[in-house]
């Protein structure tokens, strides 16, 4: 009897820890998120000002991506070119390289690849998704930026 109760208690410890560890790196993303959320405005970065005077889009999107990220590849891409052929006169992807581009990576708080960040017509960003965001996500959150921009 003592045996199953220590059994039991070192199931409920591990289980407990466990949870522990999963709201903990919940909180840690949540605050990472919030972060890259209240970062200054794309548009006023260094160097961004200039591929901002070309483009005229309502929306752009950064998509964070890495040269070995297969996600990014095989997922990613074409979940963004579905974005682009639904919504292609208010929608911009720019391409981020994560691994040269740590200024970017450090302002929003990329935690993995890939990750895209939904920018404004100020250069805000407005949505944040680390990992793979899918076409149906990242529609739904550059409408509610387009019906909020009004």
């Amino acid at each position: 009897m003592q045996e199953i109760v220590i059994r039991l208690s070192i199931v409920v410890v591990i289980g407990a820890v466990v949870v522990l560890l999963v709201w903990l790196g919940r909180r840690f993303v949540e605050a990472q998120r919030r972060k890259a959320l209240a970062a200054t405005p794309w548009s006023l970065l260094v160097g961004a000002g200039n591929m901002l005077e070309a483009d005229h889009s309502l929306i752009r999107i950064l998509a964070f991506k890495s040269p070995d990220c297969h996600q990014c590849r095989e997922l990613q891409e074409p979940a963004l070119q579905r974005v682009l052929e639904a919504r292609r006169d208010t929608v911009t992807i720019v391409n981020v390289d994560a691994t040269s581009e740590h200024e970017l990576v450090q302002t929003y708080r990329v935690l993995t690849v890939p990750s895209t960040v939904i920018l404004d017509t100020k250069g805000q960003a407005r949505a944040i998704n680390y990992g793979f965001a899918d076409t149906q996500r990242l529609l739904e959150q550059i409408d509610e930026v387009l019906v909020t921009n009004g």
